[in-house]
């Protein structure tokens, strides 16, 4: 513990950006908690705890910093970085479930009782669940009110309150402050926000927000693979753009990312419910892999001789993720074994027969005629309509009624090893579809697909093992961060289309 301290006492020292939102500076003189880079008076070490959330400091008595706005930087990397309890109760906590089903709906789907989830968070990460959800409604609505136009009353249903009493007490504990005046101590002009007349939890919104990426940060290359798997009807892709309609828990919506400038990612959004507004930052945060710690994987990636030249010609490179889990379930099965090409145009059919048609052009980007994808359900009733050989409709039609009956459960709260091993009991899952869709749903950084066609050609390229024994063999020294190696070796054999479907 003690040289936990004196490393994270010397990166807030030297004001090293690189660690903001990995843990936070408590200054118990001032009363107040920091990000590592806050340009404050370095305080003495007696005066200072560190801790691994801000609901942790929030719990300790601290307020947050009007200086340095230490909500104001990307998330932690260790929800997904890590399997063990806490970082999993995380994911789903910083989801929205507490507000969708409180503490007891996020024990269950953990598999614990409410008391013991509460133990071990208090003692991993300082705070127990309705703490740790607390403070993340907090700077989802310090977000809101900085940086939109948004009425309060609906920032605080957006940022999942339950009352307007509840958000103000809270707003006060955290940044002593009004939300007005929050709100009023905004640095820029604000992007736009407006609803219809007559705010209420379950009106319409339209949003614009500028979210956060820890440096470097590869979104041309997330974009160019969105726009290489883009499906007809589905999505709207562009080197500079990607749009597309997305389920939430309260409605859907119809979302356009794009480059900002820096480190910036530009989300537009029209969404049926303000109260979705949340889920949807924290699922696009994960879709565009925006808190993983760049400089750490790649360091521990280039110190390989034979990797380091992949790794310099792309730095900052991320994981895409997913923004429905069951969309990307039944694309990647249905993308197995034949070209990106060939996917795109079944998963277009498939989508156009079964799937949800779309509204006429919601954020005014050309986005006419982008449907939903079919659910489980739909799929599961579709004899007929999945179309292939033999085997692997079957298999797609059983999946789709384990989906739908329960059975298989794509939750992100669910342990890798776990979810894996659900993935292959069903007939005609194997480990590369297991693996692929742990590195896409659950944003799990150490899945090396050491069987897949492009990563063993690309990796012959490059002077590595390529054989699937010796290249696994190899791997465990890019431990915990393989899943950036398959991303790589991809990317070094961009013009080999086969092997990763439509997903």
């Amino acid at each position: 513990m003690e040289a936990l301290f004196a490393e994270r006492y010397r990166a807030m020292s030297s004001r090293d950006a690189r660690f903001d939102g990995q843990f936070i500076t408590g200054v118990h003189s001032t009363g107040i908690y920091c990000r590592p880079s806050c340009p404050a008076m370095t305080p003495l070490a007696r005066n200072v705890s560190f801790y691994r959330t801000a609901a942790a400091a929030h719990e300790a008595g601290l307020r947050a910093c009007k200086r340095c706005l230490p909500d104001a930087v990307p998330g932690s990397p260790d929800w997904n970085t890590h399997d063990d309890l806490a970082s999993r109760a995380m994911r789903l906590i910083t989801d929205g479930v507490v507000e969708r089903e409180g503490v007891a709906g996020l024990a269950a789907r953990l598999g614990y009782t409410t008391r013991h989830l509460t133990r071990v968070l208090v003692a991993e990460l300082g705070a127990g669940p309705l703490a740790l959800a607390r403070a993340h409604r907090a700077q989802t609505a310090r977000t809101l009110l900085v940086s939109t136009d948004l009425a309060i009353a609906d920032v605080a249903f957006a940022a999942g309150f339950s009352s307007i009493r509840q958000f103000n007490d809270t707003i006060s504990a955290v940044y002593e402050a009004t939300p007005s005046a929050l709100r009023s101590r905004r640095r820029a002009a604000p992007t736009h926000a407006e609803k219809g007349a007559g705010a209420a939890a379950g009106e319409g919104v339209t949003v614009s927000l500028r979210l956060p990426a820890r440096p470097p940060f590869d979104g041309v290359g997330l974009l160019r693979f969105f726009a290489d798997h883009a499906v007809p009807g589905l999505e709207v892709a562009t080197p500079h753009s990607f749009t597309r309609r997305v389920r939430l828990p309260h409605g859907v919506a119809t979302v356009r990312l794009s480059l900002d400038v820096a480190d910036w990612v530009r989300c537009e959004a029209r969404l049926d419910s303000v109260a979705d507004v949340s889920t949807l930052v924290n699922r696009v945060r994960k879709l565009l892999d925006l808190d993983a710690d760049s400089v750490a994987i790649d360091a521990a990636l280039a110190g390989d001789t034979t990797l380091a030249p992949l790794v310099a010609a792309l730095p900052g490179l991320r994981l895409p993720g997913s923004l429905d889990a069951e969309e990307t379930l039944f694309r990647t099965l249905v993308g197995q074994q034949i070209s990106v090409p060939a996917a795109r145009t079944v998963l277009g059919r498939i989508t156009r027969e079964l799937g949800e048609a779309g509204p006429s052009d919601e954020l005014g980007q050309g986005d006419d005629g982008m449907g939903l994808f079919p659910t489980a359900e739909r799929i599961a009733g579709s004899v007929g309509v999945i179309r292939g050989p033999l085997p692997r409709v079957r298999s797609i039609l059983g999946v789709a009624e384990a989906v739908a009956d329960g059975t298989l459960s794509l939750d992100v709260g669910t342990p890798v090893d776990e979810f894996t091993a659900r993935l292959v009991e069903l007939p005609g899952v194997g480990p590369w579809t297991a693996g692929y869709l742990a590195m896409r749903i659950l944003g799990n950084p150490d899945v090396l697909l050491d069987s897949d066609l492009v990563v063993l050609q690309s990796a012959a390229l490059h002077g590595l093992p390529s054989t699937r024994r010796w290249i696994a063999l190899h791997g465990v020294r890019w431990a915990p961060w393989r899943s950036y190696v398959t991303m790589h070796l991809w990317r070094a054999r961009a013009s080999v289309a086969v092997g990763g479907g439509a997903g």
